[in-house]
């Protein structure tokens, strides 16, 4: 078995300017934020970092940008994941050329493939790369859901290393941990269970909550990797208010709002997405504040 990763990766939200632009600038800082707090890897072209809303054009801007940024610091996750298999190969060797260290590949959405449709589509994009792939399981978002038989064969195929798991199934993710164990990585996708997933053996996290909190959501994992329960219980009870907050509507509108409080003009989802609600935006404002951090007077722009 090859290891990729064993640690916590931030799955990035990308800044925009007024303008709806990328802020390569903001985009900067937020690297820089996450690397001096000792994070393992940074993700970009996530789910949080959206984008469907980005042109090829800003896709292959953010990638080339990020890995100068990043400059061998940390590992580069680049997510090329789609519904069109010829596509994704294209994206996917694009972003190896242009420096990714790993791809992250969601499940095809919206077609809702069979799970030997889901083998097919992993295979075909693994025979044509030659750096590793997470796959990337979240059927509340995708319709389509990475069986335990299915990830235990995706585990021999060459190249796939590691399986981001956002399914929310305690009882399915027990399975697929047993089915992979020794074969291939396990990564919780889902800030709410990232220590029950460690507790039965994953190797790392791939998170929203350490947009906001790199340095906590690290202490997290090497708590857990220490055998020291007590301590990541007490952490993790501390942040899950912020954890619901990012949670009251949909990834990453709380993100970019949380960041906006600490300071970082990152500005707002592109729609379809829209600015968090007040509602929800008081209940981050005060999670943060809880927490003890510092909120800088910024609004939603």
């Amino acid at each position: 078995m090859q290891y990729f990763l064993n640690g916590v990766a931030t799955a990035l939200i990308t800044p925009f300017t007024k303008e709806n632009k990328i802020h390569f600038e903001v985009f900067a800082q937020l690297i820089e934020y996450q690397i001096i707090n000792h994070i393992d890897a940074i993700v970009i072209l996530g789910t949080t970092g959206e984008p469907s809303t980005l042109t090829r054009i800003e896709k292959r801007n953010l990638i080339k940008f990020a890995h100068k940024q990043i400059d061998g610091r940390c590992k580069l996750i680049v997510g090329t994941g789609g519904n069109n298999t010829t596509t994704v190969i294209q994206d996917s060797i694009e972003a190896e050329k242009l420096g990714a260290d790993a791809l992250l590949i969601v499940t095809p959405y919206y077609n809702k493939c069979t799970q030997a449709g889901i083998i097919e589509y992993y295979t075909s994009i693994a025979n044509m790369v030659n750096i590793p792939i997470i796959c990337y399981n979240v059927p509340a978002r995708t319709g389509v859901n990475i069986l335990p038989q299915t990830m235990e064969k995706l585990a021999t195929v060459k190249n796939i290393l590691g399986l981001k798991e956002a399914c929310g199934n305690m009882e399915q993710i027990c399975e697929t941990a047993r089915r992979i164990r020794g074969k291939c990585q396990l990564y919780s996708g889902d800030d709410y269970l990232n220590l029950p997933l460690l507790a039965i053996g994953a190797d790392g996290i791939i998170s929203v909550v350490s947009n906001l909190l790199p340095k906590e959501t690290k202490d997290t994992y090497l708590y857990m990797k220490d055998a020291k329960l007590n301590e990541a219980n007490i952490l993790q009870d501390k942040m899950l208010p912020i954890i619901d907050a990012l949670f009251s509507e949909i990834n990453p509108i709380p993100a970019k709002a949380g960041m906006q409080m600490l300071g970082f003009n990152v500005g707002i989802p592109r729609p379809p997405l829209t600015p968090l609600e007040n509602i929800h935006y008081r209940q981050l404002q005060q999670a943060l504040k809880k927490f003890g951090l510092q909120i800088v007077t910024r609004s939603q722009k």
